[in-house]
């Protein structure tokens, strides 16, 4: 298969999971109904709760989490692979969360885990400070995995500023790569497109950007713009500003060869000696 309809899932998560997933998964069926095969939610998809210790009575264990259950049978139900963007898992062996992303196939099973490796550390300009890897247990593992449309390489949001990890991945054989996020509003009007459509270029690769968008219950504010990129940098499909929704594209694998033979670079690398003076 060369070609598949793709479509990314735009929401506002809030404080309760049950509502969060009951919202994604109107989108998720109106989507499938649109055609889409592979269908994308964003970062933390189940939660999104910066207020200190109000995410631990809410936040449970892989294999009793609800959101993961209902999200799988859906998968099922619609016969589609679902990327889950991430979900916040509880841990047994330490006390922050995992900030972890599925690919669920048209089966319900679990086709791939990947936790989040590069942690939000840091102060924006938006009158908060951020300190995901208090609450979150960073992973350490890149991960690549076989679907019926392609090799898809899984990475969650702050990644997006790290290109070695998109590098690896689609020298490994990545044709997609998907970027499942929740930008703040300041760092997204600044960087957020630059950054996907150079992780696209860069590689030869899709690139699938389901986002968080608007002012949530917990106070911070998301900036949306959902986004899917080709491998030569066109934007293929955009959500207009922060409300949630559905954008849909056209991918086509052929395009990835003909990005990569237009533009080698992934086989072009070298390693430079550092000189210092």
């Amino acid at each position: 298969m060369t070609g598949f309809q793709a479509a990314c899932i735009q929401m506002r998560s809030g404080t309760e999971p049950g509502a969060n997933i009951a919202a994604a998964s109107v989108l998720i069926r109106e989507a499938a109904g649109m055609g889409a095969a592979f269908i994308a939610t964003p970062e933390m998809t189940n939660l999104l709760d910066i207020r200190p210790g109000m995410a631990r009575a809410k936040v449970r264990p892989e294999a009793e989490d609800g959101s993961l259950a209902v999200l799988r049978a859906l998968a099922a139900e619609l016969r589609v692979t679902l990327l889950i963007g991430s979900l916040a898992v509880a841990l047994e062996d330490d006390e922050r969360f995992a900030n972890r992303s599925f690919l669920i196939g048209p089966d319900g099973g679990i086709v791939a885990r990947y936790d989040k490796i590069h942690m939000f550390d840091v102060e924006v300009g938006d009158g908060q400070t951020y300190r995901e890897s208090r609450a979150y247990r960073p992973g350490e593992e890149a991960v690549l995995a076989q679907t019926p449309f392609g090799r898809l390489g899984l990475t969650v949001c702050y990644d997006v500023r790290f290109p070695h990890l998109y590098r690896r991945l689609a020298q490994a054989g990545a044709d997609i790569l998907t970027i499942p996020a929740a930008f703040t509003r300041v760092t997204g009007e600044a960087h957020w497109h630059v950054l996907v459509r150079a992780r696209a270029i860069e590689t030869g690769s899709f690139v699938i950007a389901p986002a968080q968008g608007g002012i949530h219950e917990d106070g911070r504010e998301t900036f949306g713009h959902s986004l899917m990129v080709s491998p030569w940098g066109d934007i293929l499909a955009e959500a207009t500003g922060a409300e949630p929704g559905i954008i849909l594209a056209r991918i086509d694998l052929a395009e990835v060869a003909k990005a990569r033979g237009r533009i080698p670079s992934l086989g072009n690398d070298r390693s430079p000696l550092l000189r210092e003076y």
